[in-house]
């Protein structure tokens, strides 16, 4: 098997309420999932924002559990937020040795499922293979591989049809102390990664309809994102992420409804700050 790891299937906050945050996101312009709740093991539960090749998740803590433990101590000593980069891959089973084969440290495979509301009334199930990365070797947040069993569970029509008119993920971003050794790392990490100078720090490329990460120092971070409070994101987790929509004044005008504080970059980007989103810069750039 050639390298796994094709490019990046979504992105989570971790947080505290999670029907507060799904209010925020709401006022946002985003379509949320229903609410789905994961095993009593795990005490979890979550809102996916779904876009075309990719998606955002809420996830809190609904129950706490011994499963759950990592996370709760997680908001407590480092704040919600950004805290963990899903990775496509076709078959987690398999992605483990041909890590194994490229110097790359995992885990064991996981398999869950949760059930999903449909329009009709009646509940689907969306199943899942996850596999993480060794902890000790990822710079920030949880990292891992994610299998999709069931796809179509996930990506529904009904779910891609933001009134924001978002339609991917573009970038994620992290501050770091050394940015230039940290985007080195990551670009292990994926088959297409490729490292090269952007903003003051550097970006990763991770695959063909992918996010790109991007990591900088406090320095240049404060510069990409005026006025924004840094120390609103979470402590060792991921600060900011880029939001691709079709149309950046629709953008605008859905966070102006909303009540939403923003910002407008001399990019003519639009910022909103952590304060409103649970705990991360959200910027909303054209296609």
């Amino acid at each position: 098997m050639t390298h796994p790891v094709l490019g990046v299937d979504h992105t989570y906050l971790l947080v505290r309420d999670l029907e507060a945050s799904a209010a925020l996101y709401r006022r946002l312009g985003f379509t949320l999932s229903p609410r789905g709740l994961h095993s009593p093991e795990k005490g979890t539960a979550n809102h996916t924002i779904v876009f075309r090749n990719d998606y955002l998740e809420l996830l809190g803590v609904v129950r706490d559990t011994d499963g759950n433990r990592q996370q709760r101590e997680q908001l407590r000593e480092q704040g919600e937020g950004l805290q963990a980069i899903a990775n496509r891959t076709r078959s987690a089973d398999e992605a483990k040795g041909a890590l194994a084969a490229v110097g790359l440290a995992t885990g064991e495979v996981s398999a869950f499922s949760r059930p999903l509301p449909l329009p009709d009334g009646s509940d689907g199930l969306a199943s899942f293979r996850t596999l993480s990365f060794d902890p000790a070797g990822v710079p920030l947040g949880h990292f891992f591989l994610c299998q999709h069993e069931t796809p179509g569970m996930v990506w529904r029509p009904e779910l891609q049809k933001h009134q924001n008119g978002a339609i991917a993920l573009g970038e994620i971003i992290g501050i770091v102390s050394d940015p230039k050794a940290t985007a080195d790392v990551y670009a292990r990490f994926y088959a297409r990664g490729r490292v090269i100078p952007a903003e003051g720090g550097f970006r990763v490329d991770t695959g063909e309809n992918s996010a790109s990460l991007l990591f900088l120092d406090r320095k240049n971070a404060a510069a990409l994102f005026p006025g924004q409070n840094l120390d609103l994101t979470p402590k060792g987790g991921y600060a900011a992420f880029r939001l691709v929509v079709g149309d950046i004044d629709t953008a605008k005008r859905t966070l102006t409804q909303g009540n939403v504080p923003f910002s407008v970059t001399e990019r003519g980007s639009a910022l909103v700050g952590p304060e409103f989103t649970s705990g991360a810069i959200i910027e909303y750039i054209g296609p």
